[in-house]
């Protein structure tokens, strides 16, 4: 009873992270296959995969085939309900499973602005105000949650749920783009950073070595916290 998960490069494929999370964090049984997103084989890897063609995709342990990260973690949670997926208490589960979707949805300045990478704190970074209105909703969501909970914890919704899954990438580029955010927000992305799962993850794409890197701004450069 084993999933496929198919991913891209870990350094930079935010949606990837999401979809090993799911599994990673929730302790399923998985295998991982590397596509490639940056070597041109991509259409080739997918192809017994159709109709995705973007990664994250799974393939379930009788030979279902999903993608798109919220059909995914929808999939996951009714397969395995006493895993925790999503938190417990019933207006708490109704706000991650918003928070998900507006994740999913929207945000579209802050994602496109700031491609997540795993390497370095880009420092002075320059900020649209269309990134900083991304910025303020991610965090009054993030205030909404924490009024939310039913449990105690440093996560989200005081212990860890598809609505962490979701925003790791947020707060990797936090981080990776030093953007300004509340101490409550620092808080919780140290608490993402901190994660052993996260640290693996990033561990494991620091080992590909890129040349030339993707994403130059031409801004200072300074290393990844607690690197």
């Amino acid at each position: 009873m084993t999933y496929d998960l198919y991913i891209g490069d870990r350094t930079f494929s935010s949606w990837s992270l999401r979809g090993w999370l799911m599994m990673e964090k929730f302790n399923l049984p998985y295998r991982t296959h590397l596509v490639g997103l940056y070597n041109g084989t991509m259409a080739e890897d997918l192809a017994t995969l159709a109709p995705a063609r973007l990664v994250p995709v799974m393939r379930t342990p009788e030979g279902t085939v999903v993608g798109e990260s919220l059909a995914m973690a929808e999939t996951l949670a009714e397969r395995h309900p006493k895993a925790g997926l999503w938190p417990s208490d019933p207006a708490a589960r109704a706000a991650a499973r918003w928070l998900a979707a507006a994740m999913s949805a929207g945000f579209t300045a802050l994602r496109e602005t700031c491609p997540m990478q795993l390497q370095h704190v880009n420092k002075g970074f320059p900020i649209s105000p269309e990134v900083q209105k991304d910025l303020d909703r991610v965090q009054e969501l993030w205030t909404h949650a924490r009024a939310q909970r039913s449990e105690e914890g440093p996560w989200l919704f005081g212990t860890y749920s598809l609505a962490d899954v979701f925003y790791a990438p947020v707060v990797a580029r936090i981080t990776g783009y030093d953007l300004p955010v509340s101490k409550e927000a620092q808080e919780y992305c140290a608490t993402t950073l901190n994660d052993p799962a996260f640290k693996t993850w990033r561990a494991e794409g620091l080992k590909v070595i890129y040349d030339p890197f993707p994403y130059d701004y031409g801004v200072p450069l300074t290393p990844w916290p607690d690197s």
